[in-house]
């Protein structure tokens, strides 16, 4: 059913992950020729991170809509966490080739929006959670058949 509760779960991670497109993720200060300038590592300016930044997106919405077949849901919920690890590990890669490179950055911060894509691999353990307990129901309703 659409309306159980991993449903909210996967909206939220979904609007969550659509978040990533607007902020910056990283913001370094690089020295060049005397002059100080501001790199932002953000999703658009990336390619990888702007593809992997809409599948995490894109996944959860179709899980909502394959709430009759829990199997098929599990299954992109599971490949919407590897996609959600891959961006973070895309995202720290990239930090650290900025930090690498010539000449390399003086100085930078992560932005307090950048722990986003954790807070929605959060959100989408607690919906496998909620597809698991739906299968235990359907499983204990078909016992007592």
């Amino acid at each position: 059913m659409i309306q159980r509760i991993q449903t909210v779960w996967l909206l939220l991670a979904m609007l969550i992950n659509a978040v990533l497109f607007r902020i910056d993720l990283y913001t370094a200060h690089i020295i060049q020729n005397g002059t100080d300038t501001t790199t932002a590592i953000n999703v658009t300016n990336y390619y990888p991170l702007l593809i992997v930044a809409a599948l995490i997106t894109i996944l959860p919405l179709f899980a909502i809509f394959l709430f009759k077949n829990r199997k098929q849901q599990k299954g992109l919920i599971t490949l919407s966490v590897v996609a959600t690890i891959g961006f973070i590990a895309l995202t720290i890669m990239r930090v650290g080739n900025l930090n690498n490179a010539t000449p390399p950055a003086t100085g930078g911060a992560y932005s307090v929006l950048a722990v986003l894509p954790v807070i929605s691999l959060i959100f989408l353990f607690l919906a496998m959670k909620g597809i698991r307990k739906d299968e235990k129901l359907v499983k204990s309703l078909d016992r007592l058949r």
